[in-house]
């Protein structure tokens, strides 16, 4: 699949929120529905409508992923469920790798799949917090690549 690497846009933030939910929905069985739908709402309306985000597109422009990053902390990295598997992640953590050679994300514990994806790219387990960010009881690993 071809991708590229290009700065969100005001108009992506539809396609972004879809992108997170279909992400979220494929990797994320663990949340309750409770939690689920209070997450949804702080990214709709808080986090995606002023991130500056990196966009993964296909050759028609259509965003099939995102990452948001402060520094060379990876914040958020979601790739739609219809692109799994295509690149479109890989893509991403190299546009941010090209940026900081070394890198840092959190992943949550029962996230089988996105722990694997980052340990398939040299991510390394340096920590692990019990809970997530906002308190809730996801454990949260912490990853380093270098």
């Amino acid at each position: 699949m071809t991708t590229s690497i290009r700065s969100s846009r005001p108009s992506d933030f539809p396609r972004t929120l879809d992108i997170w939910r279909s992400a979220v929905m494929a990797t994320h069985d663990f949340l309750t529905v409770e939690d689920f739908a209070a997450i949804e709402e702080m990214v709709a309306t808080q986090y995606l409508p002023q991130a500056e985000l990196w966009i993964a597109a296909d050759v028609g422009d259509i965003a099939l992923g995102f990452m948001g990053m402060t520094g060379a902390q990876i914040d958020a990295l979601f790739v739609h469920a219809d692109a799994r598997g295509g690149g479109v992640g890989r893509a991403l953590v190299e546009h941010a790798a090209a940026l900081h050679p070394v890198l840092t994300v959190d992943v949550n514990e029962q996230n089988a799949s996105g722990a694997g994806f980052y340990a398939s790219l040299g991510f390394e387990t340096t920590g692990r917090s019990p809970v997530d960010d906002d308190g809730r009881p996801y454990p949260l690993l912490h990853l380093r690549r270098s």
